[in-house]
């Protein structure tokens, strides 16, 4: 078998006949080298959200099975408009959907995660075709019903393929050149990175950065796939995402990343005795509701105060929740707010730094921005700020460290 080379391409990338011609340019650069090509594509940009709208028409609350079974159709155009359009080049290619491979998942609807991939298929099918197009963001779980990943999946979809085939790197073609050391929309000096490891990545993804799916930048750092991202309209290099070495480590941080979808919520007067804590955050886990950052306050009288983050998507459904425990938890109060955000610095040189926190503290403080929460790790740095402060924190931040 000749070398492999994945590809996959965004929304943004396939939104039309044009943009789709480009992507066939991309093609043929690796097949002009005797290689065998995989195509994973996304649905044209702003079809899912046309889905979604469409079945909330004929129902309120649509059934998660036969969602993914609407939403994956996205792919499946895709795929098939550009099997017709390479065929037509005289291209030798097919377009193959999730359940042919199959991707098999587990049966989590509208977030579910990849199980297995048959390579042997895979394989038989590219001794026959020099490219295949393959369906991101689709899988198929135990019972045949099909599946999608969550949003951004077709990221983890094309890293899975390049994994299962043993595969150097995996190129993520996207409508920006590469991963930044900030939002360019927000910082002018927002630089972009020639590599970054996976630690770094995860945690910026995890931040709510665009340019990957974190479950993607999981699947690379565990079977070692170097990740490529880089623009469909470009020749230039992007990013390559990899496994961290001593460059990296000399570098304080790396990058500056924000998270406004986040929410607040304080339970006030929280009997203070062991078992409380799993009395709050067992059921939530169990409503599969993601807790970010939590602080707890000093006891005073036998009571505190516990004070926790989750997606703003997610705040009336843990309210809720809450309130129907207020017997259990005896709490004296239950506040929330949605007008907060999430700033951080991250950086795999940080292990070996010392000091970064003084300095954000003291930046912060310069800017007159409050601190409301604050959360760390080995790479990571992040503090809760009032919403209105992101964009001037996040410039602050990467005046502070990045420059």
């Amino acid at each position: 078998m000749k070398n492999i080379v994945v590809q996959k391409f965004g929304g943004t990338s396939v939104r039309n006949l044009e943009c789709m011609r480009q992507v066939l340019n991309n093609v043929r650069r690796p097949l002009a080298n005797g290689d065998k090509v995989i195509v994973v594509l996304s649905a044209m940009a702003g079809e899912t959200n046309r889905l979604i709208a469409l079945a909330k028409q004929w129902s309120p609350t649509p059934d998660a099975a036969e969602m993914d079974s609407l939403v994956s159709t996205g792919e499946q155009i895709s795929v098939a408009l550009f099997a017709m359009m390479a065929k037509d080049e005289g291209i030798k290619c097919r377009s193959v959907l999730g359940f042919q491979i199959p991707i098999v998942s587990d049966s989590s609807h509208g977030k579910a995660r990849i199980e297995s991939i048959d390579d042997k298929m895979l394989v038989g099918m590219l001794e026959e075709h020099d490219v295949l197009v393959v369906a991101g963001f689709q899988g198929v779980d135990s019972l045949g019903r099909i599946t999608t990943l969550g949003r951004g999946g077709s990221d983890t979809s094309a890293v899975a393929v390049a994994a299962a085939l043993k595969a150097e790197m995996c190129e993520i073609y996207t409508d920006v050149p590469g991963v930044f050391t900030t939002d360019p929309n927000i910082c002018a000096d927002a630089r972009k990175l020639d590599r970054i490891s996976y630690d770094e990545m995860l945690e910026m993804a995890s931040m709510g950065a665009k340019v990957l799916q974190i479950r993607s930048v999981e699947f690379a750092k565990k079977y070692n796939v170097a990740v490529h991202v880089r623009s469909t309209f470009s020749d230039e290099p992007g990013t390559i995402v990899t496994q961290e070495d001593t460059t990296m480590e000399a570098v304080q941080v790396s990058g500056v990343a924000y998270d406004k979808d986040q929410a607040q919520v304080t339970l006030v007067g929280v009997i203070d005795e062991p078992g409380v804590c799993a009395s709050i955050f067992t059921p939530i886990a169990e409503r599969k509701i993601l807790v970010d950052m939590i602080v707890q306050n000093p006891s005073k009288e036998g009571r505190t105060d516990i004070t926790f983050t989750v997606t703003r998507a997610e705040l009336d459904a843990t309210l809720k929740l809450l309130e129907g425990l207020k017997g259990e938890i005896g709490y004296k109060a239950l506040l929330s707010d949605k007008n907060v955000s999430k700033v951080s610095v991250i950086g795999v040189g940080m292990r070996n730094h010392s000091g970064v926190a003084a300095q954000a503290f003291r930046a912060l403080r310069d800017e007159n921005i409050n601190i409301l929460m604050i959360s760390t790790s080995e790479i990571k740095l992040s503090c809760l700020i009032e919403d209105k402060y992101t964009e001037l924190a996040v410039r602050t931040l990467h005046q502070t460290f990045v420059g």
